[in-house]
């Protein structure tokens, strides 16, 4: 399900992407460069109507789509259980006893001498 989603959202912003750059309300950028001939036919002010009807319609579409894709990818991922090490399991009921460090930690200083009994 994720990747029906991811995929179906990555279409839908690219297409939204594409609807915001063609529409140009003053008749200039890439609606003038590109669809110059279709508006002497449709007419502008339907080829924007149905441009700005694709944007709203696209933008909503995304949202629709994130809202609601939780809902979906949690039925379908499985949660995997691992089953402990033989090492785990024979430590497990062990106790477990602090050790003292083998070596003194580096930068701390040396115990004092004990003074001399008798002096």
């Amino acid at each position: 399900m994720l990747i029906i989603f991811g995929i179906l959202i990555i279409l839908a912003c690219i297409l939204l992407g594409f609807f915001v750059l063609i529409q140009n309300p003053k008749g200039g950028g890439l609606s003038g460069a590109l669809g110059g001939v279709g508006n002497q036919v449709i007419g502008v002010r339907q080829t924007t109507d149905v441009l700005e009807k694709g944007t709203w319609i696209l933008a909503i579409l995304i949202a629709v789509l994130c809202l609601t894709a939780p809902f979906f990818i949690g039925k379908s991922g499985k949660t995997q259980v691992v089953a402990p090490s033989a090492v785990e399991k024979a430590s497990a009921g062990a106790p477990i006893t602090p050790q003292a460090p083998a070596t003194p930690l580096p930068n701390t200083p040396a115990p004092a001498p004990a003074p001399a009994p008798g002096k």
